[in-house]
Parts: C-alpha cells; sequence; structure tokens
C-alpha cells in the first residue's frame, strides 16, 4: 500500500493515528534538530518532520531530498506547535518513523509554485510539471466538474450523449479542414470535423430527439484572441421544440453549472430581440454590465458636414462626465483606439 491517506485529507481529529502518504517533495527546511517537508499530492500539502535526535539517520535522509523528489513516508499524526491558518491540513504534521525513496528528480526548470519563475514557452515545454502548480491543477478539476454536471442535468432532461465520428468526409464550411491521409486508400484523405452538425442532423432524422456530446472541434484557421485550431463545445440537438423550448433548457443548463460548481445562484436571464441588441449595443452578444448604450444621433443631419449627412446609420455613446473634460491628444488616443482590427471603426467616429 504506497498511501492510506492523500495529503489534504488529515485533520486534527485524526491526532495519534498511524498513516502512510507518497507524494512529491514541495519544499524541504532544515533547522538544526528538526527537518520539515511539505508533501504535496493532487489534493493539497501535509508538513512532515524529523527529529535528529530521535532518528538521525533518517532525517539526514529527509535533508537529501530536493524539490519533486517522490516519496513515501509513514508515521504518526502530531498536533502542531506552530499551526498554519492557510493550509486545510496546517494543525497537523505527520511524525515520520519511515520514509522510502520512489523517485529522485533534477532541479525543476522552474519553481513548482502557484506564482512561478517559469515564462509560458518553457512551462508549455514542460507541461507535466506545469500542471502540478494549484492554480493549473485547479482549472482542470473544475473543466471536469463543468463536464460532470452538465451531463448530470441533460441526462435527466432526456438527452442522450452520442459519439460522432472524428474522420468524416470534407464538408465546405466557414474554415478550412485539417486533412489525415488515409493509409488504406492511398490519395483519399479524411477532414477531422469543423463541428458534428453533419451527424447530428442525422440523429434528429433517426429519431434520436435528445443528443449532446461535450466534443472536440477542429478549424484549420489562423490563431486570433479567440480562435485556437482545436478546442471543445458542449453540442447539443433538439427535435420538436420551439425557440423556448430550446431557450428554458439552455438557460436552465447555465443555472445548474454556476450552481453546482460555483454556488451562485443566477437570476432569471434578460430577453433582448436581435434588432435591440443592434440598436443599443451594435452587438448580438452585448456585455450588459456596461452600462453605455448607443444613442440616436440622426438630429445632427443637415449640419453640412459629409461625413454625418451621407452616414447610413447614425448612433453614439455619451461620455457622461467627460463631455468638456478630454484633451485633444486624449481624443487622438480614442480615434487610433477605435481603429484597431478588433473594433474595425475608420477613426472619425470619436469625437
Amino acid at each position: 500500500m504506497y498511501r492510506s491517506h492523500h495529503c489534504g485529507e488529515l485533520r486534527i481529529e485524526h491526532v495519534g493515528n498511524q498513516v502512510t502518504l507518497s507524494g512529491w517533495v514541495q519544499a524541504a527546511r532544515n533547522l538544526g534538530g528538526l527537518t520539515f517537508i511539505d508533501l504535496r499530492d493532487r489534493y493539497g500539502i501535509t508538513q512532515l518532520s524529523f527529529n535528529m535526535e530521535s532518528k538521525p539517520d533518517l532525517c539526514m535522509e529527509a535533508r537529501k531530498c530536493g524539490r519533486e523528489y517522490v516519496i513515501q513516508v509513514s508515521g504518526q499524526v502530531k498536533e502542531r506547535s506552530s499551526k498554519n491558518a492557510n493550509r486545510p491540513t496546517g494543525d497537523i504534521e505527520i511524525e515520520v518513523s519511515e520514509m522510502k525513496l520512489l523517485n529522485s528528480s533534477l532541479v525543476p526548470p522552474f519553481t513548482i509554485e502557484d506564482e512561478t519563475d517559469g515564462g509560458d514557452e518553457l512551462r508549455m515545454k514542460y507541461r507535466y510539471l506545469d500542471i502540478r502548480r494549484q492554480p493549473v491543477r485547479d482549472k482542470l478539476i473544475f473543466r471536469h466538474q463543468i463536464a460532470l454536471e452538465t451531463r448530470k442535468y441533460l441526462s435527466d432532461l432526456g438527452f442522450l450523449e452520442i459519439e460522432t465520428p472524428y474522420l468524416i468526409k470534407s464538408t465546405p464550411e466557414g474554415a478550412r479542414d485539417f486533412v489525415v491521409p488515409s493509409r488504406m486508400n492511398p490519395g483519399q484523405w479524411y477532414a477531422l470535423p469543423q463541428s458534428p452538425q453533419t451527424f447530428k442532423q442525422i440523429l434528429m432524422v433517426a429519431g434520436m430527439d435528445k443528443y449532446f456530446q461535450i466534443v472536440r472541434c477542429f478549424r484549420d484557421e489562423d490563431l486570433r484572441a479567440d480562435r485556437q485550431p482545436e478546442f471543445t463545445q458542449i453540442d447539443c440537438e433538439m427535435a420538436f421544440v420551439e425557440r423556448e423550448d430550446v431557450l428554458a433548457a439552455f438557460e436552465g443548463l447555465m443555472k445548474a453549472l454556476f450552481k453546482n460548481t460555483l454556488q451562485l445562484d443566477l437570476p432569471e436571464f434578460p430577453r433582448m430581440s436581435y434588432h435591440e441588441a443592434m440598436e443599443t449595443y451594435g452587438s448580438d452578444k452585448p456585455d450588459l454590465r456596461i452600462d453605455m448604450k448607443f444613442q440616436s444621433l440622426e438630429g445632427l443631419r443637415g449640419s453640412g458636414f459629409s461625413v454625418i449627412d451621407s452616414a447610413p446609420f447614425m448612433r453614439g455613446i455619451i461620455l457622461k462626465g467627460l463631455e468638456d473634460k478630454l484633451s485633444n491628444k486624449e481624443i487622438n488616443d480614442l480615434t487610433e483606439w477605435v481603429k484597431r482590427p478588433q473594433i474595425g471603426a475608420k477613426g472619425n467616429d470619436v469625437h
């Protein structure tokens, strides 16, 4: 048995128990007569203590352990004299009686800490080390929880999770396909699906009236802020439904996900027509947290300014409290900002 408990499990009520833990050395501290090791696994960190007076050989072995060494220890749970309120296991420590080195480690190329000294490129090169850090680990756990709650909710509504093929015939869509050569049919190619829409429509024809899958999509397109070659989506299809049925199902999904993963109760979703969204915010996915609605400027027509008189659409945003406080430099900076490709204005929109 490599472990009787994990490193985030032990509490003050376990004091006196004999336990076995396995994990990675997060940090080691040599305090002369005592040596402490923080032992980490994906569940948390537990402090180990080694006493030079009672077990000098074991203490010397502990001092040889470097960061990311993998060890197995056995010992008794003790109450800590100096507790750590910032750690769930901070009330206890393990007084180690036995230790076994399972695997040594080279010095990691970056620190395995919440705030690491490794840049993006270095951390991606050693992704298996980066995943050991709590922020990355927590994101993977959260993603698992989202997928689990999605399956629970949709299954309770009668949806069936059905896999669709990854190797398909190329279909004309918005982006380029990734292609895969066929070994059994030289000169022939498969395409990776940009979305499973062809197959989910087949499922509707086949009578599978409620379908979903958490599925990978592949699109061979240039990288942008909101685009990448592959991504995961929750894909659904329903038959014999009206718009209200679809909205109710997936508003309910969002409420369930926020409630069961973040313990947040979402309010009722506001409804807005496409026409109202475009007239008021200029986008069919407006951010309602920003209370800066478009205002009609049609009253400015006929002023003799050709840009205004010839414009097919006249809307603007009122910056309350800044009417007379913007300098020419600030106006020019705003003009350059709206001319960025992400926004696409021509530059005469800020005045």
